[in-house]
C-alpha cells in the first residue's frame, strides 16, 4: 500500500512538472527590438568602419524596425508601428512637472486637451514605464534621440519621467533624456517632461 502511495505521488509530481514545462514553452518570448544605431566607433571617439568591431552598429541584433516607424493618425496621435502604442503627439503639452503632477496630467488627459481629436476620456491616458519611454529612443540621433522624419511636435531635448519608481526607493524615479537617449533617475520634485501613452494593441 506504501508502494502504490509513492507510486502515485511520484505520477502526480511529474504531471505537474510537465504541466508547468507546457505553460512556460507556451509563452513566446518577449521581442527585444533594435537600437536604431548604426555607426561604430573606435576609443578616440572617431567613426570607424563596422566591419569586425562587434559592436551595436555592425549587430545591429534585435527586431528589425518597420520601414515607416511611426504613424501621425491626424487626431493629436502617434502609432508607434513597432511596438503598437499610441503616443501623444505634442511632447510637451504640460511643462515641466513634478513626478505626482506628471501622472495626474497624463490620467487626466482626454479629448479636446493639447490637440487631441479622437474621442479619448479620462484614464484612458497614462504616463508611460520606463521600458516604454525608452522604445522611442533612436541611438543613432540626438537632439532628439527619435529617428529622422518622426512625426511628433514640441519635443524638447530634455528628461521625460516614466511612471517606473526606482526598486525600494521612495524619492527616485526613472526619467529618459531625449537629447541623447541615457536612462537615469531623480528625486521625484523635480520637474520634467510629461509624455502620455496609451496601449495600442
Amino acid at each position: 500500500m506504501k508502494r502504490l502511495f509513492l507510486l502515485l505521488l511520484l505520477f502526480t509530481l511529474l504531471a505537474s512538472l510537465f504541466t508547468l514545462q507546457t505553460v512556460y514553452a507556451a509563452a513566446p518570448p518577449a521581442p527585444v527590438p533594435q537600437t536604431g544605431q548604426t555607426t561604430c566607433y573606435d576609443t578616440a571617439g572617431t567613426v570607424v568602419t563596422c566591419a569586425g568591431t562587434g559592436q551595436d552598429g555592425e549587430n545591429k541584433a534585435g527586431v528589425h524596425w518597420p520601414q515607416y516607424r511611426f504613424t501621425d493618425n491626424f487626431n493629436g496621435t502617434v502609432t508607434d508601428n513597432l511596438t503598437g502604442l499610441i503616443w501623444l503627439k505634442n511632447a510637451n503639452c504640460f511643462g515641466p512637472k513634478v513626478w505626482t503632477e506628471a501622472i495626474t496630467a497624463a490620467n487626466s488627459l482626454a479629448n479636446g486637451a493639447c490637440g487631441l481629436s479622437h474621442g479619448s476620456s479620462v484614464w484612458q491616458w497614462r504616463l508611460p514605464t520606463i521600458k516604454e519611454l525608452e522604445s522611442l529612443v533612436d541611438l543613432a540621433n540626438s537632439n532628439p534621440a527619435l529617428p529622422i522624419g518622426h512625426p511628433f511636435t514640441a519635443v524638447h531635448a530634455s528628461y521625460y519621467w516614466s511612471s517606473s519608481s526606482i526598486a525600494n526607493d521612495t524619492y527616485n524615479a526613472w526619467y529618459v533624456s531625449m537629447n541623447g537617449g541615457f536612462v537615469g533617475n531623480l528625486n521625484k520634485f523635480y520637474g520634467n517632461y510629461v509624455w502620455p501613452v496609451r496601449s495600442g494593441q
